[in-house]
């Protein structure tokens, strides 16, 4: 089941070389930790320019790897999931630097910060601005911080690398994914702004053909030394981790690459060093690996436009990247006595059949596929047309959730969607056992969906069984009425896994990204949408105009201003 499978680099750098690059990068590393505030912030604005020259040719050569058609409404997958975060992902670094500069604190204000019931600080990181909060009508997010902590706590770790009076600084190695084009930038600018490294990403086999896009968007950074790009296929990244001047490890991939690195390369040998708690690798690794990705609905007095809105929200969370993310929605939670279980599944699958199956292009698909789904015959469905190189819609009905069936401790980053029906008679006893089945049965500590129908939460047991949901459940990210997915685009909001995570029993990953506000000590995110949203979000694949709005979205990022907004608005009306 290993995620990377077979994939080779075409264009592997020499070991020679990365030696000099790495060189280069350390003989530049003290000097970039000690820029001053202003200078970081002048650099991180000036990659903006050359990002937006280079977004058309970077998202035109993702949509031909991964077969999207030109022109068509899939295409803004691309420029969502790339240059639109990216681009995101250095304004708002500025804007937190910018405000250390000024001495102050990274942001939000105070006004933004609070103590939950629980005792739990909370940081409304999202919307960031007026022009956030127009743009995403209705949507919040929320950082609840790690139980211990109080206000002062919070506020005196926050940018901590920036309090540091000589920092050395150091090499970091960052292993990117093959999925998601933004994700190996965004991990280098992290690193980068946030902790104080300079860095050498080693793109992935899979997306390795963005190299030259990446360098010319991040020229700034790598023509002085501070940021590097290269090819490579497992022999390089193992050289690069264990290289003497790497000093700290970021990965984006899967579990077992984690423990390939961390604890070696054999069951047995990996079982005694957890046993003896002698790790492999010795320098200090983050990461980000996966889930199964629950989508809990919470029973409720939902309207037929409600669950039409909801079945279009679910199908996009697992056609989005022909379902090879790492929050792809993949296990539908309901209640076997809610009414509307069928009426809702039958929409999920309407919209499923309508959408055209895509390109597997994910190395090992196809593998773990027929792992989880041949000689299923019993309450599968298969949805669309599937050609050469593609794989049909899936749906596994009625799982039995104490049957300990694989698809619920097996990732399938292909598109396979499960269903599993909890005996429970009312909204609050579903909650309690949804908790209970996310926590102790879901493989993975990532990120979770919920919905919940308002007038259910308004009830006062429901809703305190809501909040016991929210406070309890170890995922990093949880999303409700809203794909987790947004999680990760928003930026402000940090994305990682669960601390409940450790390097011995890594589930979804340890540390976080993005963190544009520089939080630490992070328990969880919490975002909050609408049951239904107008006009329909781009990111949704029924959306017919989404490859125009997200175009123009890059543009937004660059530079927000009132004046772009009726234009976006308007493509978003016809879609």
């Amino acid at each position: 089941m290993e995620m990377s499978a077979a994939a080779r680099s075409t264009g592997a750098a020499g070991r020679e070389e990365l030696d000099q690059i790495l060189a280069t990068l350390k003989d530049n590393a003290t000097a970039f930790a000690r820029l001053a505030v202003s200078e970081k912030v002048g650099l991180l604005r000036a990659c903006m320019a050359p990002l937006s020259a280079v977004a058309p040719r970077w998202v035109e050569a993702a949509c031909e790897a991964k077969g999207l058609a030109p022109g068509s409404a899939s295409v803004s997958e691309e420029w969502l999931g790339g240059p639109m975060t990216t681009m995101r992902n250095l304004r708002l670094l500025a804007d937190s630097l910018e405000r250390i500069a000024l001495g102050g604190h990274p942001g939000p204000g105070d006004d933004k910060v609070r103590v939950t019931e629980a005792g739990q600080v909370e940081v409304e990181v999202f919307p960031t601005s007026a022009l956030d909060a127009a743009m995403y009508a209705g949507f919040s997010a929320q950082v609840r911080m790690q139980p211990g902590l109080d206000l002062k706590a919070v506020r005196a770790k926050q940018g901590s690398f920036y309090a540091q009076k000589e920092p050395r600084g150091g090499v970091a190695l960052i292993l990117g994914a093959g999925n998601v084009a933004s994700i190996p930038p965004m991990d280098a600018l992290y690193k980068m702004f946030a902790e104080g490294y300079v860095c050498l990403v080693k793109l992935n086999p899979v997306n390795e053909y963005l190299q030259s896009y990446f360098e010319e968007a991040f020229e700034p950074l790598v023509s002085k030394g501070y940021l590097r790009f290269v090819r490579g296929s497992a022999e390089e990244g193992s050289y690069l981790v264990n290289h003497p001047l790497v000093e700290d490890v970021h990965i984006t991939g899967s579990d077992r690459t984690h423990d390939l690195i961390v604890w070696g390369g054999t069951a047995e040998e990996q079982a005694t060093r957890k046993k003896n708690n002698d790790p492999v690798l010795k320098k200090p690794i983050s990461s980000e690996l996966g889930c199964v990705t629950p989508v809990v609905i919470v029973p409720g007095p939902y309207s037929s436009a409600e669950l039409d809105f909801m079945a279009e929200n679910i199908a996009t969370m697992v056609t989005n990247n022909a379902s090879c993310n790492c929050n792809a929605g993949k296990m539908l939670v309901v209640s076997k006595h809610w009414a509307d279980r069928a009426g809702l599944l039958g929409r999920v699958k309407s919209v499923l059949a309508r959408v055209a199956p895509r390109k597997a292009y994910y190395p090992g698909a196809f593998n773990r596929y027929e792992k989880l789904i041949g000689g299923r015959t019993h309450n599968v469905s298969k949805l669309g047309e599937a050609a050469e190189g593609q794989l049909p819609w899936t749906v596994v009905e009625d799982l039995d959730p104490r049957s300990g069936d694989a698809l619920f401790t097996t990732e399938p980053f292909c598109p396979i969607l499960s269903e599993t029906a909890l005996d429970a008679r009312d909204a609050a006893s579903f909650l309690d056992q949804a908790l209970a089945f996310c926590n102790n049965t879901l493989w993975g500590t990532l990120s979770g969906v919920m919905f919940i129908h308002p007038r259910s939460e308004a009830v006062p047991e429901v809703g305190a069984a809501f909040e016991r949901f929210l406070r309890e459940v170890k995922y990093g990210a949880v999303a409700v009425n809203q794909w987790s997915g947004i999680v990760y685009g928003l930026v402000s909001t940090p994305w990682g896994a669960h601390p409940s995570s450790s390097l011995d029993n890594i589930q979804g990953g340890l540390g976080w990204v993005h963190n544009t506000y520089l939080l630490e000590g992070i328990e969880k995110v919490i975002v909050r949408g609408p049951l239904t949203v107008f006009p329909k979000p781009p990111w949704f694949v029924t959306h017919k105009k989404a490859h125009e709005v997200a175009e123009k979205m890059v543009a937004f990022e660059r530079e927000p201003s009132p004046l772009k907004l009726p234009s976006i608005v308007l493509s978003a009306l016809f879609g």
